[in-house]
């Protein structure tokens, strides 16, 4: 089993947040990644008990609501296979991008190789105001 030390970054390198993915084999695809990744984060979401606001790499659309301060008397489940596409649509998009061992991921497709000592950074692009 390979495990993988994942880092929230924003681009000035400010960390957000730091956990482990485990993959069963030491080479996955980027879209493996972000599969893992953005499936882990909504079973901790949709168990969670408080209402805390850490970066996330996806934020579900009901969420918008609770922004705004309207607060949902119901939290429904998030289907995170949903989230996975907007997910890897974003990263198609350069809305994130994903460095490995410092080297940048350029495709969902691409073959990662996880080492014993490996980091994946998920930086977060924030688009500018008016474009």
């Amino acid at each position: 089993m390979a495990t993988l030390t994942v880092r929230d970054e924003s681009v000035s390198g400010e960390v957000f947040d730091d956990f482990a993915l485990h993959f069963a084999t030491d080479t996955i695809t980027v879209r493996q990644l972000i599969r893992e990744r953005v499936h882990q984060e909504v079973q901790q979401r949709n168990h969670e008990t408080d209402h805390s606001r850490r970066q996330r790499l996806v934020t579900p659309e009901s969420l918008e609501a609770a922004l705004n301060g309207e607060r949902p008397i119901e939290r429904p489940s998030i289907d995170w296979r949903k989230q996975v596409d907007i997910a890897c649509d974003a990263f198609e998009r350069n809305g994130f991008f994903i460095l490995l061992d410092e080297r940048q991921a350029e495709s969902l497709d691409e073959v990662l190789t996880i080492r014993h000592d490996s980091v994946v950074n998920f930086i977060k692009l924030t688009p500018l105001v008016g474009g």
